[in-house]
């Protein structure tokens, strides 16, 4: 996924600069920067630390909106495309999720979140209706999380990178992607 130097754009801005780090290693060590250790993440934890982090997004969308679309720098993204980011990560594992618990080993679809930025314009969203929208799909995500029974947690899915997961290494993974960029939106570590 993204890293807290993740570019990103819109329509009329800087080019992307694709981020093309295999960011599975999270499963295996902590995080430096955001200092989330996803390995030591138990499956009782994730639906409570999505909707933790959905609260904390509600909260950085409440700001004045062009601050929201203001970057840093030309190759980082505003808060408001970080914010998008996420609720589409919640959207996609959503149904990355479901694909792992009715299919036998799926292989996922590629998806360029880059790319996606800037077919959605995210930096012209509504950071209010962002923010609802990144509500509503946390806690669909966190509900289907919590209706996984115990014998679902080992099925597994591939994404076209070759990475494989179980549902359970899967949800750790999950779980870094809205913490990380929260971190690159507030500087604040877990």
């Amino acid at each position: 996924m993204s890293t807290s130097e993740h570019s990103g754009g819109t329509a009329g801005e800087d080019a992307i600069v694709p981020d093309t780090k295999d960011w599975t290693w999270v499963l295996e060590r902590p995080c430096a920067d955001c200092g989330l250790d996803s390995g030591a993440v138990g499956r009782e934890d994730v639906a409570g630390m999505i909707r933790a982090n959905a609260a904390a997004w509600e909260g950085v969308l409440a700001g004045e909106p062009e601050a929201l679309r203001r970057r840093p720098r030309p190759e980082i993204w505003s808060d408001l495309e970080y914010a998008c980011h996420v609720r589409d990560v919640f959207r996609l594992f959503h149904v990355r999720l479901n694909l792992m618990l009715d299919q036998d080993d799926p292989l996922f679809a590629n998806w360029d979140q880059d790319e996606t930025a800037v077919a959605e314009r995210y930096g012209e969203q509504r950071p209010a209706v962002v923010a609802g929208e990144l509500a509503r799909a946390a806690e669909v995500l966190a509900a289907a999380f919590e209706g996984v029974s115990d014998t679902q947690w080992g099925r597994t899915g591939n994404r076209s990178d070759g990475a494989r997961f179980t549902v359970e290494s899967f949800s750790r993974y999950l779980v870094h992607d809205p913490v990380h960029h929260l971190y690159d939106v507030t500087g604040e570590r877990v």
